[in-house]
């Protein structure tokens, strides 16, 4: 019993500890790690585009006029 009550204390201060930090610090962190995942995001997106329109499209539209100009 004595080490819930323990356990229970220490997660009652270190939620009274972040919630009186006035350094910010964690929200400049956050927001670096927000703004970094955006433009990583954006990144990945852009080349998947640019994969499927160059690459994949004409590759399918190829196989697709192939398959239905068959003479057989």
């Amino acid at each position: 019993m004595k080490k819930l009550q323990w356990k229970i204390m220490n997660l009652v201060l270190r939620g009274k500890m972040v919630l009186a930090d006035k350094k910010g610090e964690g929200a400049l962190n956050t927001a670096i790690t927000v703004l970094i995942s955006v433009v990583l995001g954006a990144l990945l997106l852009a080349g998947l585009y640019a994969l499927i329109g160059d690459v994949v499209l004409p590759q399918l539209k190829q196989r697709i006029i192939e398959m239905f100009n068959f003479n057989g």
